[in-house]
């Protein structure tokens, strides 16, 4: 197929059909040997000479017999810009750059910030059409603006329950239905009191945050109740250090090994959307008390792997930073050092005298930078306040 020009076009459609279709768009259907796409899609258009087929359902059941029409002229369906929380980057990922091209229409989140007046540049946007309402919880602070595509009226409705929930019930919410078509319908209503029962499918929820809940802050070192936890947590100025310390950076893993409560690699999540982590813990309760957390805080992406380090340290996709925060042995830096490339970050922290012996033995072989932090607290002390110190913390950072 190599300099034969693209085989598969994909085109991004409205609710106005071919009224907002490009040029291009229309040259690709009027030459296609077949256009696949959606029913609600394939039904937006008019009488069209080729065969039209549906696209099965789940979507990648539609992968391998799409695939199999190489060489022929094929349209591919997909709403408005097919590469904002759309298909077309599912189904590039199978393709070499030459067999694809692709038309975008307006995209539902544009279509959404014209209706409301809101700069988009300035809008967080959401695709939760299988995903959690808990993904918008990093979001929910007073004045943020927020558009999310929902599955259907159900999920909007819940969107708007979950951010009353949370404390925000007197967000400012707008309905978007069938944007761009004779079906648009735009309604208006509090979080709080959402109650529309007709909500009509394709629909954006818009949502401009208000209220007196509790906000995520953006800095590294959340406080320690946004986490369930049974004493097993890297405590918040400690948790801070050792983030700072893992410097975390746009698209890296993390590995965090002995996870607790799931708080090292969670912050790690809610640096960037882009970031992945792997929470290692050898206790059942606290893997699943982890897995809860990170639902809780929206980056429901965590892996969670139970069992003992390092033999569930797996030989998957490396990370670039690795944190130890439990069961350090000698046996594990070992592993570590053993399997996993040359310049992944490590942090690890010692509470006892044997692991702190440990890293003063790995910094001395190793280097790194070893640091020792001791963190008091004002207490009550009968009539009066005084220092009550904390178990000093031993932090080894180094490059592998």
């Amino acid at each position: 197929m190599a300099g034969e020009g693209p085989w598969l076009t994909i085109v991004g459609i409205g609710e106005d059909g071919p009224a907002g279709l490009s040029a291009a768009s229309h040259a690709a259907i009027d030459a296609a040997e077949i256009v696949i796409g959606a029913p609600r899609h394939l039904a937006l258009l008019p009488d069209i000479a080729c065969p039209v087929e549906a696209w099965p359902v789940p979507f990648s059941a539609g992968i391998a017999p799409l695939l199999a029409r190489r060489g022929r002229r094929v349209v591919m369906l997909a709403s408005g810009d097919p590469f904002w929380f759309g298909a077309g980057s599912v189904i590039v990922r199978h393709l070499s750059p030459h067999e694809w091209i692709a038309h975008p229409a307006p995209s539902t989140f544009a279509l959404a910030a014209a209706r409301c007046g809101w700069p988009l540049e300035d809008v967080i946007c959401l695709g939760l059409h299988a995903a959690p309402c808990a993904r918008i919880r990093p979001h929910l602070a007073p004045g943020v603006r927020v558009i999310a595509l929902v599955r259907d009226g159900d999920a909007a409705r819940a969107l708007a329950a979950y951010v009353a929930a949370q404390g925000f019930g007197k967000s400012a919410v707008t309905i978007l239905e069938a944007l761009g078509g004779p079906r648009e319908r735009i309604r208006h209503a509090r979080a709080a009191t959402l109650d529309f029962t007709d909500i009509a499918h394709p629909v954006a929820v818009a949502v401009e945050v208000a209220g007196t809940g509790a906000v995520v802050t953006v800095a590294q070192g959340i406080a320690d109740d946004w986490f369930d936890h049974d004493g097993q947590i890297t405590k918040r100025p400690v948790r801070a250090l050792a983030l700072s310390a893992l410097a975390p950076r746009h698209g890296e893993t993390l590995w965090d090994i002995g996870t607790g409560s799931g708080s090292i690699a969670i912050e790690w999540l809610l640096a960037h959307p882009s970031t992945r982590a792997v929470a290692f813990e050898r206790d059942p309760v606290r893997a699943a008390r982890a897995r809860a957390n990170a639902a809780a805080l929206g980056v429901e992406r965590l892996t969670v792997v139970a069992g003992e380090a390092p033999a569930i340290v797996h030989d998957g996709p490396a990370p670039q930073a690795v944190f130890v925060g439990g069961g350090l042995s000698a046996a594990l830096l070992d592993h570590l050092s053993a399997t996993l490339p040359a310049g992944t970050r490590i942090v690890a922290h010692a509470v006892t005298l044997e692991s702190e012996m440990l890293l003063a033995q790995w910094h001395a072989t190793h280097g790194g930078d070893l640091l020792r932090i001791d963190l008091a607290e004002a207490q009550p002390l009968g009539t009066r306040r005084g220092w009550r110190a904390a178990y000093p913390v031993v932090q080894w950072r180094a490059v592998l």
